[in-house]
């Protein structure tokens, strides 16, 4: 047995137990050596066009087939008791970062101001989106967690935040406790906004950072010094928002290991709950403002895994617990006490510990997860407007799920969450043969070749060298997946 594998997960019933054992304390990480770590023919082999699996079946299977009828269907459905999550999109920001990936377009201050402007709009039409699920519902469903995603959720301003606040609160029934979490941007949050998100309960936020290198910052139009996000770190503390996650990427133009470790031990010092190392996804043939990066300053595969790597190697060297394919967190935070009891989750917004069944997506683009399958606002904000006022569920996809998808999502899953994975119990929890997998062993006996995981029957578990590679492994589950892969960003 390696002495870098994972631990495989608990595969029985989760302990009942509301008080989570204490994570345990990670081991220090011995030096590592980037240069001597010789990846050219891993890449040749694994940088595939492949999803990120935030769902499965993925986006790419969604489907106009899913109307708002269908959605319907499913809520009539769902118990009175069954807790939900909530998700808002805004798809608004001041200024476009030329690398963002998202669903948003970029508005000016003046029209940000006007009551009759987009947003003050778009506000107006998620409060009556929110009414028209509480009315389908015919009550208020309780909620464990809330998140506001963009976009720049904050750009709404202090008063239509609170107003959205109070208006969710009258439709749904929040729990003690409840997790509130937004996406923020440093460069617009002002002192009111930052009074707001306390008053109306915030307790976590995750602030995009991506690199403190000036140049790169020039280079993707995203510029924020370092003291800038640190004083608003400390605003946010002082306020009450205890709960801190800071998003960076690798893989951006004029990137290069140095410079990735400097921002990592930047983000360390303001001392964050949590870090989420994302690589950036070029795909400027779905986002064509990508098309200013200067993309002969983007950094090769083999470049951009020095660069993942070395950052995570000092994010666990301070302390940090690796979670799932790119996430840290210090092991008393949630998100690292689930990854220890195997309770880490996996949805559009990335690793989560909400074990909630059931996610409302509002706003236009939002996605929606039901047990019986996904369904997808219309990404239009007219046309998702224009659905609402009318009193209808803005439906534009999605996907029903099959016996066979829930099989092979819970395998995704746990694959992506652990880095690890028991197929033989899994598929005895779902009834299921695991012999139908077999075909696949071939295919993970070579990554166990390459150094990548370890196979022991049914058992397999990802190395630490393999962790930037579990996309890969991950992939042999998909069913639907396109050799060619043209929709999705490489792996590595």
């Amino acid at each position: 047995m390696p002495d870098d594998a994972y631990p495989l997960p608990f595969t029985g019933t989760p302990p009942q137990s509301t008080a989570p054992a204490p994570a345990p304390a990670p081991a220090p990480a011995a030096p590592l050596d980037v240069a001597a770590l010789d990846d050219a023919a891993l890449i040749a082999r694994y940088d595939a066009r492949i999803p990120r699996y935030t769902s499965y079946p993925t986006a790419v299977q969604f489907h106009p087939g899913v109307t708002e009828a269908t959605l319907r269907g499913w809520l009539a459905g769902l118990p009175a008791t069954a807790p939900v999550s909530l998700y808002l999109h805004v798809p608004f920001c001041r200024v476009l970062c030329w690398y963002c990936g998202c669903h948003t377009t970029a508005v000016t201050g003046a029209a940000v101001a006007r009551s009759d402007g987009p947003v003050a709009q778009y506000v107006e039409t998620l409060l009556a989106e929110a009414a028209l699920w509480a009315g389908a519902l015919g009550r208020r469903q309780p909620v464990t967690h809330l998140h506001w995603g963009g976009g720049t959720p904050s750009i709404v301003g202090p008063e239509r935040w609170r107003r959205l606040m109070a208006g969710l609160a009258d439709r749904f029934a929040f729990a003690p406790g409840a997790q509130i979490a937004a996406e923020l941007d440093p460069r617009t949050l002002d002192a009111e906004m930052i009074a707001a998100l306390a008053e109306t309960g915030v307790n976590r936020v995750s602030l995009g950072v991506q690199d403190f290198d000036a140049r790169v910052q020039m280079a993707v139009n995203r510029v924020q010094p370092y003291e800038l996000v640190a004083a608003k770190v400390a605003a946010l503390r002082a306020a009450g928002v205890g709960g801190l996650n800071l998003d960076l990427m690798y893989g951006l133009p004029h990137q290069s290991v140095a410079s990735v470790v400097d921002t990592a031990e930047k983000a360390l010092a303001l001392n964050p709950d949590r870090i989420a190392l994302f690589g950036y996804a070029h795909v400027p043939w779905m986002k064509k403002h990508q098309t200013l990066l200067p993309e002969a300053a983007l950094p090769g595969p083999a470049e951009r895994l020095a660069q993942f790597r070395a950052a995570a190697h000092l994010f666990e060297r301070a302390g940090l617990v690796a979670i799932g394919l790119d996430h840290f967190a210090r092991p008393e935070d949630p998100l690292a006490r689930a990854a220890a009891e195997g309770r880490l989750r996996r949805n559009f917004q990335g690793y989560t510990d909400d074990p909630a069944p059931v996610l409302f997506g509002l706003g236009a683009s939002s996605i929606s997860a039901l047990p019986q399958g996904f369904a997808q606002n219309a990404a239009a904000v007219p046309a998702w407007r224009e659905a609402v006022a009318a009193g209808r569920f803005a439906i534009a996809r999605g996907v029903a799920i099959t016996p066979e998808d829930r099989l092979r999502a819970d395998l995704i899953e746990r694959l992506m969450c652990d880095l690890a994975l028991d197929i033989a119990a899994r598929c005895r929890l779902a009834g299921a043969d695991p012999q139908r997998f077999a075909g696949l062993l071939p295919a993970l006996d070579a990554m166990a070749a390459d150094g990548l995981l370890e196979r022991q029957g049914w058992r397999i578990r990802m190395s630490r060298r393999g962790r930037p590679f579990v996309r890969g492994a991950a992939a042999l589950f998909d069913a639907y997946l396109d050799a060619a892969g043209t929709r999705h960003a490489r792996a590595v």
